[in-house]
């Protein structure tokens, strides 16, 4: 574990987030007594972003029908942001 005084927090916080950011612990000292220590955040695994199957569900509305470009812009309008 590195271990880092309260003046080099403040004057050189870039250099001591690396450190974390490498996997270290660092102990944050005032007058020589830990007072606070930073360890890495650790990191969960992110869930994919379903996206919505657009060809699909115009194939179920209108079966084989072609859309007319100002009704496409309408459908797109009408279901922004429904994932």
């Amino acid at each position: 574990m590195r271990t880092a005084s309260i003046r080099e927090v403040r004057h050189d916080l870039g250099r001591i987030l690396e450190w974390v950011a490498d996997g270290e612990e660092v102990a944050i000292t005032k007058r020589r007594q830990t007072v606070a220590r930073l360890v890495p955040a650790v990191r969960g695994k992110r869930k994919p972003v379903k996206m919505p199957d657009v060809a699909a569900r115009l194939q179920k509305v209108f079966g084989n029908k072609v859309i007319s470009d100002r009704d496409m812009r309408h459908l797109w309008a009408e279901n922004r942001g429904e994932y």
